[in-house]
């Protein structure tokens, strides 16, 4: 049986950036992130990605300048040793009423699809409470890291007395990864 970890982007494996991350020079991974993935994939683990990058929509970066960073950020993971199976992202702004844009699980459903993946009851890392919800929605565990909008996200989200109930929390990654690894 495959492992698999789906992880938000912006937030928890790089800095966010005013708007979005619109380039390859803007990327910045969050320190420790990309050596957790690869010790999640030294540990047997699969990870994807599912980030909403709307972005797109609004005409800050084009597909070709989002699939440079998402190519920066594997190349800098393999040169750790460690892999991303596949990065999933909706290009859609949040008045679109997609099915792939978190909270919904459209994403989430693309990765079990072309990955044969199962994500039932896996590991959900985010930021934010759409990543939450669409772990809850989707029967994945959910874990909340405090990078990224982590923090405003545990301290003042007023829906957070529900979906933080089984919700486990995080200073980071790197955080996240020792525990996955030590416990599975």
């Amino acid at each position: 049986m495959s492992l698999w970890v789906v992880l938000d982007r912006d937030g928890v494996i790089n800095h966010e950036r005013n708007g979005c991350v619109r380039s390859v020079t803007e990327w910045e991974p969050i320190a420790g992130s990309l050596e957790a993935i690869a010790a999640l994939t030294h540990a047997g683990f699969k990870v994807a990605v599912a980030t909403n990058q709307s972005g797109l929509a609004k005409g800050l970066l084009t597909v070709a300048e989002l699939e440079q960073i998402h190519q920066k950020m594997c190349d800098d993971v393999e040169r750790l040793g460690g892999r991303i199976h596949g990065i999933f992202y909706c290009p859609h702004d949040s008045h679109s009423g997609c099915d792939c844009r978190k909270p919904r699980t459209g994403l989430l459903d693309a990765i079990e699809a072309h990955l044969g993946a199962d994500l039932v009851g896996a590991p959900m890392v985010g930021d934010s409470l759409k990543d939450i919800q669409a772990a809850k929605a989707k029967g994945c565990q959910p874990l909340l890291v405090r990078t990224g909008k982590g923090t405003q996200t545990e301290t003042t989200t007023l829906l957070w007395p529900h979906y933080g109930t089984d919700t486990r929390i995080f200073d980071d990654l790197a955080a996240v990864a020792e525990f996955l690894i030590r416990n599975h």
